[in-house]
């Protein structure tokens, strides 16, 4: 365990390093929460996939391997990545007020009482949350 204190924070880091590494992939140590994150950046065409693996000997805990995406000029699809409620300053909104980013054009990582989603997702479903990172 790195022992960070916020690991949403870290899982972010981690993904913005690897890309201005110019790297395929980041292994990331998987909790609900990132399996979650990784699901919405791969719906929404952020990543090229991602797997989650088992415990191993390197591993002690499941970790997630994120396939980053670029373009054919190696320019990722991830421009930004920025978090937004932190555990010292936790940032809840109602539907009607979650946040645009990008003017539309990037996503809002919401978590709600009925899960993790886009904001987009969540104005559908009428349903605020925690806005944990922006995208775009």
């Amino acid at each position: 365990m790195s022992g960070t204190t916020d690991p949403i924070a870290d899982f972010l880091t981690r993904i913005r390093n690897a890309i201005s590494a110019a790297h395929e992939t980041v292994e990331i140590p998987a909790s609900k929460l990132k399996r979650e994150m990784a699901r919405i950046l791969d719906e929404q065409g952020y990543i090229a996939g991602y797997d989650v693996e088992p415990p191993n000997a390197d591993h002690p805990g499941e970790i997630i391997r994120i396939r980053l995406k670029y373009t054919d000029d190696r320019r990722s699809a991830i421009t930004g990545l920025r978090r937004v409620s932190r555990p010292g300053q936790r940032r809840y909104v109602p539907a009607s007020t979650i946040p645009k980013v990008q003017g539309g054009l990037g996503t809002a990582i919401i978590s709600t009482s009925r899960g993790v989603m886009t904001g987009h997702e969540a104005r559908q479903a009428k349903v605020g949350g925690e806005v944990v990172a922006e995208v775009w």
